[in-house]
């Protein structure tokens, strides 16, 4: 009874609609225009949009359950674990690097603007290195390997990657002052548009969003983030505000000329969940275990993904490099 009731807790968790309820049993309806009002309005934004988009694809006949799988899997094993990992790395960060923060600051709204720049560029650095370190990809890889692209996808991430994500993103903002409290703010918004930005083409087709695409990161921005053609393969980084990737060049717009292919450059197995979530797990091993020397096996552990002790290199700052330049050959040569 004890799991079934666990089971059902989960159920009706993952609707995010408890705050939501407290409130309207309460009848004190005057709580929604609290910072906890509002926080009990947005949670069950995600998984009510996702239900939205299953039933609009449908209608649509566009539909299939393959879809959904992986992300599903994976949000089932994640759940008991991931989650509570997390939260315990946020708390650890804030408990070790407060006292030796640089400087502290308050929650004001000109803080507030400071801490979310902070946040941003910590949440730069995560991603990017889980990108360019192939130990960090084997946790991340998992969110990518999915070949169409739903609000779904935000729920698929290995159970290791929230805490790694949470160690460097919170140890970098106590560290550079951005107020704990405020912090928590601006990990709910984070996380809202974060799973926000993977909304599928069953519900915005243009993920552009007309003149936001040049102010904020947009779906459009994500799309091609999750693309493994080889002109968008790593970019596009940040969340929300794309400063980040304009700083490091890293961003890059979608070409609506090119259509986007969803999921990662190995071959994978057909929508194996399995291979989702172990799979560059394993690739990682027989790389390490058939490399000679103790060097090279490290260097596979640190170096990008596509690295290799031969020097046959499928690196994605190699095979973008070689992209262009026979993209640039085939450009037609001015007449004299």
């Amino acid at each position: 009874m004890d799991f079934l009731k666990a089971i059902g807790n989960e159920f009706t968790g993952f609707w995010g609609l408890g705050g939501f309820l407290e409130i309207i049993r309460s009848g004190n309806y005057g709580k929604f225009l609290t910072y906890e009002g509002m926080v009990s309005l947005l949670v069950p934004l995600t998984p009510l949009l996702l239900l939205f988009e299953i039933i609009r694809a449908a209608f649509y006949k566009r539909f299939k359950v393959i879809h959904y799988k992986i992300s599903f899997f994976t949000y089932v094993l994640n759940a008991f674990v991931g989650r509570v990992i997390s939260i315990a790395m946020i708390g650890l960060c804030i408990k070790w690097f407060l006292p030796i923060a640089i400087f502290k600051t308050t929650f004001t709204w000109y803080w507030f603007i400071y801490g979310y720049i902070i946040w941003e560029f910590a949440h730069f650095i995560y991603h990017y290195l889980a990108h360019k370190v192939r130990l960090l990809w084997c946790l991340h890889s998992t969110h990518h390997a999915p070949e169409t692209m739903n609000l779904s996808v935000t729920y698929a991430h290995f159970f290791l990657e929230g805490p790694y994500a949470d160690l460097i993103r919170t140890s970098i903002c106590i560290l550079l002052g951005v107020n704990p409290a405020m912090l928590f703010v601006i990990m709910f918004i984070d996380g809202t548009w974060g799973a926000m930005i993977h909304v599928g083409e069953n519900v915005i087709q243009d993920g552009r969003l007309g003149f936001l695409n040049n102010i904020i990161l947009t779906p459009s921005h994500h799309r091609v983030h999750h693309a493994r053609n080889v002109v968008y393969m790593d970019t596009n980084f940040c969340n929300l505000l794309n400063i980040w990737d304009r700083a490091f060049g890293t961003y890059y717009p979608e070409d609506r000329n090119i259509p986007i292919e969803y999921g990662i450059s190995r071959p994978m197995i057909k929508n194996s969940f399995l291979d989702a979530y172990f799979g560059e797990i394993v690739a990682l091993a027989k790389d390490v275990y058939r490399a000679p020397g103790i060097k090279n096996k490290f260097l596979y552990i640190f170096m990008p993904p596509g690295w290799s002790h031969t020097g046959d290199h499928k690196m994605t700052s190699v095979v973008r490099k070689k992209y262009f330049e026979e993209l640039d050959k085939e450009k037609p040569k001015p007449v004299l």
